[in-house]
């Protein structure tokens, strides 16, 4: 809901409006943003803001509107034509709390219809020539004021000049109309930080009036998060302007003058939002506490160190979540807690069984509720303090969701569904799985899970029992939600972008726990000590991956034009440095005398992401630096996260050292993505990232790709991995399940998927038997367990409904465990890459066959190429012309430059063509 929050309203009037001054406006007001300048504004720029209307232009749809408000704007400001086409009828297009409606003092009858019916605000335009110091700008304010009821209710009232001609506007402005429960719209180019124009401080400040003899205002300091208290201070205009134009919390101490919240214990604060209360003599700070770097500094506000309020301790969520924080960090070794935040099975079986638990509390029993409520907030805040996510992302994430207008149907995901045969993943209306469970997995089943001994079954379907919706929605992915992890992601990167190596190493420290005091090491990183460490076999193993890895990318490298380098012999050994292979060119004689040529040259600077810390990934560094070695690109940075103790996996090295990285990046998530895009003091910027990783990383790979800051592109999109295997009759029942749990054992979110070719019932049991018994027995079997849960099996009547279903899925991995293999494969249109026979599992593509396991996901397949050589290398084009060929080709080029009207093109030939004719 809108409510009157500040004496000025800006109107970006222009798409290049000044970082510094959008930080300012959104700690204080929101921003009017026309319809047309939304997509300019950057996602930093946007970030900056605390909220914001979109001032729609008259071509818009209601289905773009909803759009906007689902993107997170508060309000969609209407004119008053287009009030009946989106407002009017028994299901309006638009909510009406979510709509502003702009109109002149002579349009505003509908007013009252729509204000009574909860529209959330108005923008009246007053009458050319009248200013509004007069009497009637005061009539017509305060009539809009008075339909609105903005006295009772906040709903706002903003006030527009008309016209070029309107007069510059002043201070004094925006504090009448503040007077009069309204708010005056001013263009961002007519706003300043100084004296330039019209001061934005001065004018926000502009209606507080103090009723003390000293002319402070009292200000309440809340935290960002629950808006829990924190204390009671004072302000000054001085000290406001300040803290409006620092981002710090700077106060107005009573005895010392001004207090800069922090300035010498480093505890400081950011400040969030300013708003004054609804009589302009109060203030409320919403801030964010940053703990200090000194011994005597906290991470409270009030002067004694062991409060973080100066109204007692924290209660509630918020003393919960600072108590899960601090056991988080000193829970003694081996006790529960400490179990909690390092047994991710434990944890996940803990959240499962509190929510059943709290399902089946009575309703009568409301304490039994509550008790069970408490429960399931305890782990699941534990596991948000695990991840690093605090109340107040899950607060960011709410808003988030709460600002949609258009909303999913709601049902409950298939295997959380409470009937059997309701809601299932193939939709509702009938589709029976064929295994005797049921994919809308009854409550006996959800806590099954948690029971070693319960079978561990995918959901299976014949294909012609259903429907095409069913289908269609058997082929879907889960949806990805980015937008709550990208508002994680961006401060993150703005950090690293603006702080550079010291920010690199504060989230070291907070996310993988590691204190280091450098973030890059150059080579040589494979030193004898570091090698005394790898195991013989899993050297061995790296070499021969590495050589057939090579051997296979550098057959795909182009020198010219369609021509590869040639191949790695036999025996494996890699070729030298390839000197002189990128002269090669394609070169066409398109028509006499015109010759078009066509060169590869490397990418100059590349990032490789390698995941790490707890986990030991030498595959995924070959599978990305071998590629950018053979392109031959000068500078390789390989990012990894190291290990708690400062330490990264001796195998990684091995490789690093192998493909010739020029530096090594000792970081991880989002702040290596924004050390690989924008550079540091130490680490190289690079053109383009590779690599796989978490939600964190995707996320900060696709915001700095369309960073135009960054100039940098990114491999391909990225989901959770993925397997299809199409198997028949004569498929091995353990090769097949064992296929399948390759996948699944990457995480609870691998989608899993088989096609029986007209397998018997008998066939799909001992595959069902093999699956349950072989996930029982690997370590990972809990999470092995929550992805087989949603995975699905459907049995097509032949091998042509098998592609076709493989096809329109497009998976990143497909495996064909089944008769004539290789025929089969040529029908494969849409596929990362194609396991083919059973003597080819999945994992050797992963580690060491020689193809590359950076795949893409999520059905991109329809679109995207897995990584290879060519992803590390573009392409140039050139031409050359001979006189003759400037007088065969010039006057067709003449004739089109003049048609498209572009005459400097044209007078570009003709002076040649004239000086050739001259010549003669």
């Amino acid at each position: 809901m809108l409510t009157l929050s500040s004496p000025v309203l800006p109107l970006l009037d222009a798409p290049d409006v000044k970082a510094e001054l959008l930080a300012v406006i959104g700690r204080a007001a929101p921003l009017l943003i026309p319809s047309s300048l939304v997509s300019s504004l950057s996602a930093e720029k946007l970030s900056l803001l605390s909220s914001y209307l979109v001032q729609a232009d008259a071509s818009i749809s209601s289905s773009q509107a909803a759009d906007l408000l689902d993107g997170g704007a508060d309000a969609i400001v209407l004119s008053a034509n287009d009030a009946s086409t989106f407002l009017d009828g028994e299901q309006p297009l638009l909510p009406l709390e979510r709509v502003v409606l702009s109109l002149d003092s002579t349009t505003a009858a509908s007013l009252p219809a729509y204000a009574e019916k909860g529209l959330a605000g108005v923008i009246v335009t007053l009458p050319e020539g009248v200013a509004i110091e007069s009497s009637q700008a005061g009539d017509i304010v305060g009539s809009f004021a008075s339909v609105m009821k903005t006295k009772d209710t906040g709903r706002p009232v903003y006030v527009a000049q008309q016209g070029a001609a309107a007069p510059t506007p002043k201070t004094s402005d925006a504090a009448r109309l503040f007077s009069l429960q309204s708010s005056l719209i001013v263009p961002t180019s007519q706003l300043s930080l100084d004296s330039s124009r019209l001061d934005f401080v001065d004018a926000f400040l502009s209606p507080l009036q103090s009723d003390r003899k000293d002319g402070l205002f009292p200000t309440n300091v809340v935290a960002a998060a629950l808006l829990t208290s924190l204390g009671l201070v004072y302000s000054s205009r001085e000290s406001l302007r300040e803290s409006l134009l620092t981002g710090s919390a700077v106060y107005q101490s009573r005895t010392r003058g001004l207090w800069r919240k922090g300035a010498s214990s480093g505890a400081t604060q950011e400040v969030v939002r300013i708003r004054m209360d609804c009589d302009a003599d109060a203030l409320e700070f919403k801030v964010r506490q940053r703990k200090g770097t000194t011994s005597a500094a906290h991470a409270g506000f009030c002067h004694q160190s062991t409060k973080e309020s100066c109204f007692g301790p924290l209660e509630g969520l918020a003393k919960l979540e600072a108590t899960l924080k601090s056991r988080k960090e000193s829970a003694p070794k081996g006790s529960y807690t400490a179990r909690i935040f390092s047994d991710e099975a434990l944890l996940a079986a803990k959240i499962r069984e509190e929510a059943t638990e709290l399902v089946d509390a009575k309703d009568e029993d409301k304490e039994h509720v509550a008790f069970e409520a408490a429960d399931l907030l305890y782990f699941a805040l534990a596991r948000c303090v695990r991840a690093g996510v605090s109340l107040e992302d899950v607060e960011r994430s709410l808003d988030v969701k709460a600002k949609k207008v258009t909303r999913r149907k709601g049902d409950a995901k298939p295997q959380f569904t409470t009937a059997p045969g309701a809601a299932q993943k193939a939709d509702a209306a009938g589709a029976k799985p064929v295994n005797g469970t049921t994919a809308a997995a009854p409550p006996a089943a959800v806590a099954a899970s948690s029971d070693p001994n319960a079978p561990i079954l995918m959901q299976s379907y014949i294909y012609e029992d259903l429907s095409t919706e069913q289908r269609a929605a058997l082929l879907k992915r889960p949806a990805i939600k980015t937008e709550a992890t990208m508002e994680l992601v961006r401060p993150i990167l703005k950090s690293v972008k603006e702080r550079g190596d010291a920010a690199v190493l504060e989230l070291t420290a907070k996310f993988d726990r590691a204190q280091l005091t450098s973030t890059v090491r150059r080579a040589p990183y494979a030193t004898p000590d570091v090698m005394a460490k790898i195991k013989p076999e899993v050297k061995t193993a790296i070499d021969r991956a590495y050589a057939n890895i090579y051997k296979f990318h550098h057959a795909q490298k182009v020198t010219g034009g369609n021509k590869p380098a040639s191949a790695v012999g036999a025996s494996g050994v890699a070729p030298g440095t390839g000197e002189g292979e990128d002269d090669a060119v394609l070169e066409v004689e398109t028509m006499p005398g015109v010759v078009c040529r066509r060169f590869a040259r490397p990418i100059q600077r590349v990032g490789l992401y390698v995941p790490g810390g707890t986990a030991v990934l030498p595959s995924t560094a070959l599978m990305l630096g071998i590629p950018a070695q053979i392109a031959g690109c000068p500078t390789i940075v390989l990012a990894t996260p190291p290990r708690p103790d400062g330490s990264i996996a001796p195998e990684v090295l091995y490789v690093a050292d192998k493909v010739g990285a020029t530096a090594l990046l000792c970081a991880g998530g989002a702040q290596a993505v924004g050390a690989m895009a924008y550079g540091t003091e130490s680490c190289p910027k690079v053109d383009k990232i590779f690599g796989p990783g978490n939600q964190f990383v995707t996320a900060a790979k696709m915001l700095v790709q369309n960073d135009v800051d960054a100039l940098v592109s990114i491999d391909m999109p990225a989901g959770p991995s993925e397997v299809l295997v199409i198997a028949d009759e004569q498929s091995n029942p353990d090769f097949v399940a064992s296929d399948l749990l390759s996948q699944a054992e990457h995480g609870p979110d691998s989608q899993v998927v088989l096609v029986g070719i007209a397998l018997t019932k008998a066939k799909l049991q001992a595959i069902e038997a093999s699956l349950d018994k072989q996930a029982k027995a690997l370590p990972r079997c809990e999470i092995v367990r929550r992805a087989i849960e949603k995975s699905v099996t459907v049995v097509v009547p032949d091998a042509a409904k098998a592609l076709e279903w493989s096809n329109a899925y497009a998976p990143e991995h497909l495996i064909l465990q089944c008769s004539n293999p290789e025929v089969i494969a040529k029908g494969v249109l849409n596929a990362g890459s194609v396991f083919i026979g059973p003597w080819t599992p999945e994992s050797v593509g992963d580690y060491a066959s020689g193809s590359n396991h950076s795949l893409p996901t999520f059905g991109y397949a329809r679109q995207f190429s897995g990584v290879s050589t060519g992803s590390f290398q573009k392409h140039i084009t050139a031409q050359s012309l001979t006189e003759e060929g400037l007088k065969g080709l010039g006057p067709h080029v003449v004739a089109l430059a003049e048609c498209e009207g572009l005459e400097a093109h044209a007078e570009a030939v003709r002076i040649r063509l004239a000086q050739l004719k001259g010549g003669k």
